[in-house]
């Protein structure tokens, strides 16, 4: 094989990452997204796949129409798109996280089975839409630590059993819109205490609690023929005491391929990652991964590096030729198949209108409420003084859509004046243990609480170190709290909840989008009647 040819190959085993948005000033995260410039010189040399963030719905969908046209061949096209499309771009339908699911399932399996699948339809069918035919999802991984910062309400439940039913039921979903899925973290995320993309987490189980927990879902999809299957940069010892999954031949191609018997493509999970990033240089985790048993490296550092560094490891005889050609067939096998996925499938020409309905059948399945409602009598009563005091996270942070949240805006007609804790905002807490909150500072009147708090990539545990269930205990003593409002994780709603007196209205919702907070806020009696249809909106964490 010639010099070009060999570097023609390793191209097409690796994904790289770009904006959404058309233009490069519009690029978030320009050290991890390339230039249209560089974009266009790594598709012309052979590039295999792209993965997509930001932007608008219309835009990517421009924007996949300019990638396939700039790699003159098909392309693996995907994005994390585990919430719905509009999760990543705006305009499309944003839905509450699988956890959510998992919950409802122990209380109505059938129910909850049902709107997995149509979860995965709604989001393949959209995916499409825009030109995507690879989703990166479902999220195979067992959340059974409740502090897992990283995982947490992505996985579809925190047993074996309820993620293997769900994420079966969001695959054929995928499959039945006609695009491919990817089953991740392997061999399991959920019960990690830090996040891969800050540090290297450490998964120290015996193979007999990995085969009893962490691997029943991924043997389930695999079983159901999933397409792919994504790493975790997680170190797990039984198998391998010192490379993370992505970069150990006994994860991959022993656990994997050999015990499990997988066929698909194997793709790491992003190379980026602080996990992967922070101990290999960025060719030689490329390397480590392909020789592990990888089939697709993504978001390598720097991909003409990791280009490099892949052929010198081929030309050394590190890495066998033949291995990266069964690698590229198994891509062309992933191509054909989407390809006839997309021919059996109803067509999908354009995405005309987000799916709202879904979305309120899964927020109205999943909301939880206690106690009564801010009726008009008690908001009359508080008038200009009471005070609605806002947690607001960093995956909300659109300063543009920020003002206009149904959080903010609903209450405040109500005469709840708006105070906004993000976290960049002067530290709330007081130092005194007993009364955490600085009251002093907030004002007069009744706190309505309302908290966004979930597990998001690159946000560690710091929400959830919050002393949150000290600042509801001070409140009630002082008789200031009026009512609470969680948003996003279930073990702060289940932490907070038996601390209400019983009068206390209360609300939870899995989802955070607008439409999430008018639900919440209208069973509570504020603004339900004007607001009840908020739609979606797209954001990013």
């Amino acid at each position: 094989m010639s010099e070009q040819a060999l570097r023609r190959l390793i191209a097409s085993l690796l994904v790289v990452r770009c904006s959404g948005h058309l233009l490069d000033a519009q690029r978030r995260y320009p050290q991890w997204e390339l230039s249209n410039a560089e974009l266009q010189q790594l598709l012309q040399l052979g590039v295999g796949g792209v993965i997509l963030l930001g932007g608008s719905a219309a835009e990517v969908s421009l924007r996949t129409r300019q990638l396939l046209q700039w790699a003159q061949g098909p392309l693996l096209l995907c994005a994390d798109v585990e919430e719905g499309v509009g999760q990543r771009f705006e305009g499309a339908t944003w839905l509450p996280p699988p956890l959510s699911l998992g919950r409802l399932y122990g209380r109505d399996p059938g129910r909850a089975l049902e709107l997995a699948q149509r979860y995965g339809h709604c989001t393949g069918r959209e995916a499409r839409a825009i030109g995507l035919n690879w989703v990166l999802g479902p999220v195979c991984d067992v959340n059974n630590n409740p502090a897992n910062p990283v995982i947490n309400v992505r996985a579809w439940g925190e047993t074996p059993a309820v993620v293997s039913a769900l994420a079966l039921a969001f695959s054929q979903g995928l499959q039945a819109a006609g695009v491919l899925g990817c089953a991740k973290h392997f061999p399991g995320h959920g019960d990690t205490s830090v996040d891969s993309h800050l540090e290297l987490p450490l998964l120290p189980h015996s193979l007999e609690r990995l085969e009893a927990v962490e691997l029943p879902p991924f043997t389930a999809a695999i079983g159901a023929g999933i397409d792919a299957v994504m790493s975790a940069h997680v170190v797990l010892s039984a198998l391998d005491q010192e490379r993370p999954a992505t970069l150990s031949r006994p994860v991959l191609s022993g656990l994997l391929r050999e015990q499990l018997g997988f066929e698909g493509l194997v793709v790491t999970d992003a190379l980026v990652m602080e996990a992967i990033s922070g101990h290999v240089g960025g060719g030689e985790a490329a390397v480590m991964a392909l020789e592990a048993g990888a089939d697709l490296v993504l978001m390598p550092a720097d991909a003409h590096g990791a280009i490099a560094a892949i052929a010198k490891a081929v030309e050394s005889g590190r890495l066998a030729q033949q291995q990266l050609v069964a690698s590229a067939a198994r891509r062309q096998q992933a191509l054909l198949k989407a390809a006839a996925l997309q021919a059996s499938s109803p067509a999908v020409v354009a995405l005309s209108e987000p799916d709202g309905a879904l979305a309120a059948h899964l927020l109205e399945a999943t909301l939880e409420r206690q106690g009564g409602s801010l009726s008009a009598p008690a908001a009359g009563q508080l008038g200009s003084q009471g005070i609605n005091l806002v947690r607001l996270e960093s995956c909300l942070q659109a300063p543009q859509a920020v003002p206009q949240l149904p959080a903010l805006t609903l209450p405040e007609r109500s005469g709840w004046r708006p105070v906004l804790l993000e976290p960049r905002s002067p530290s709330p807490w007081s130092g005194d243990p007993e009364a955490p909150l600085a009251l002093d500072r907030l004002g007069n009147g009744p706190v309505l609480l309302q908290l966004f708090v979930r597990g998001n990539p690159f946000s560690g545990s710091k929400a959830n170190r919050e002393p949150w269930s000290e600042a509801v205990v001070q409140l009630q003593r002082a008789g200031r709290l009026g009512a609470l409002v969680v948003y996003g994780s279930p073990y702060l709603w289940e932490r907070l909840q038996p601390l209400l007196e019983p009068q206390i209205p209360a609300a939870y919702s899995a989802g955070q989008m607008p439409q999430a907070q008018a639900m919440a806020l209208g069973a509570l009696g504020l603004g339900a009647e004007r607001h009840a249809g908020a739609g979606s909106s797209g954001f990013t964490d």
